[in-house]
């Protein structure tokens, strides 16, 4: 119950503010989209959460024209070392996010940690 909670809150905060770079600017509706599918495969790595550690990370994702993820950098970190390296970890993890509309792109993506 708790975990389904914590997971739910993390995505719904997740999901709704990805910020695309100027240079690459994207419709709105791509944006959410791919925040959506990294929310999906996000996890609270467990040494944080049993050390109490909570905190957001911007992520810049770049994407290819076909839709996959090319590299993540670190924008903003955490604070967390481990929710730092999760972050960066999770795009990989998703693999590929719709194509992007007009070509490659970059957007970051703030990820959230919040024990509730």
């Amino acid at each position: 119950m708790f975990t389904k909670s914590l997971r739910t809150a993390v995505l719904a905060l997740a999901a709704s503010a990805a910020v695309a770079t100027p240079a690459f600017a994207q419709s709105a509706d791509w944006q959410r989209q791919v925040a959506r599918v990294i929310a999906s495969k996000q996890t609270y790595p467990r040494t944080a959460q049993m050390r109490g550690e909570e905190g957001t990370v911007k992520v810049k994702i770049f994407v290819a024209a076909s839709g996959a993820i090319e590299r993540t950098e670190l924008v903003a970190p955490s604070g967390s070392s481990t929710l730092d390296r999760e972050a960066l970890a999770l795009p990989a993890r998703v693999g590929s996010v719709p194509p992007p509309p007009g070509g490659p792109a970059a957007l970051t993506v703030p990820i959230t940690w919040k024990l509730m």
